[in-house]
Order: C-alpha cells, then sequence, then structure tokens
C-alpha cells in the first residue's frame, strides 16, 4: 500500500512519460575492455606457444615470455617456437625483440620496439 502511494508521487513528479523511458541491456553481451595488457608467459615446453599466439592475436596484449626454461631442456624446440612467434608477429605487423639471454618481448602492431642501431666507433684509441 505504501509502495503505490510513492510509486504515485514519483511518477506525479516525473511526468507522464515516466512509466515508458527505459533502456534495456543485454546482459548476454561481454564487453571488451580496450585496455592494453602486458603478459608474461613462461615458455616450458612448445605446445605453451599457442597461448601466447592467441593472446597477440587478440590485439591488445603485449607478450613478454621468459625462455629461460626450455632453453635448458631443448634448443632446438625453443628455436621452433620463437620462429613460430616471430612468423604470428610479422603477420600482425608487430614487433619482436630479445632483451638478455632468457626473455623476449612481442608486440601487436599498436607497438614498437625500439631497437638502437649501434653505431662503430670511429676513432677507437681516443679517450675523448
Amino acid at each position: 500500500m505504501a509502495f503505490k502511494r510513492l510509486k504515485k508521487i514519483f511518477s506525479d513528479s516525473l511526468g507522464d512519460d515516466a512509466e515508458e523511458d527505459y533502456m534495456e541491456i543485454d546482459l548476454g553481451q561481454e564487453q571488451k575492455s580496450n585496455k592494453i595488457s602486458v603478459k608474461l608467459f613462461v615458455l616450458k615446453q612448445y605446445e605453451e606457444v599457442n597461448d601466447i599466439l592467441s593472446a597477440l592475436r587478440e590485439g591488445y596484449t603485449i607478450a613478454v615470455i621468459d625462455i629461460r626454461i626450455l632453453r635448458k631442456k631443448d634448443s632446438i624446440e625453443l628455436k621452433r617456437a620463437v620462429s613460430k612467434i616471430k612468423k604470428t608477429v610479422d603477420a600482425l605487423e608487430g614487433s619482436i625483440a630479445g632483451f638478455g639471454e632468457h626473455t623476449v618481448i612481442a608486440t601487436p602492431s599498436f607497438a614498437r620496439i625500439y631497437k638502437e642501431e649501434l653505431k662503430p666507433d670511429k676513432e677507437k684509441g681516443s679517450d675523448f
């Protein structure tokens, strides 16, 4: 009874069109975030490459890949894995680079990795 009185008071204050003003929300639709994520991957075996590739294909992930474990296990599998990642990154027009001996970074097309080109010293004997 009190609810009906409150409903009447609020509907009168909003006007006659208050009951027809509504918005439908589709709860089944998943909202995609356009935020960029940096995700760490540990490459323990060759089959884990597919997880990295699917994250890169989504387009909003920068992959930081620790290759230390696979490098110790099997260098041939490591070369296959890095080659597969490189082919996918090239197809996505992204960048790939190694940092140190144990880390590879792969980015999609929106980011590029700055690679400083080393210039040979013309005067190696000079201290200045």
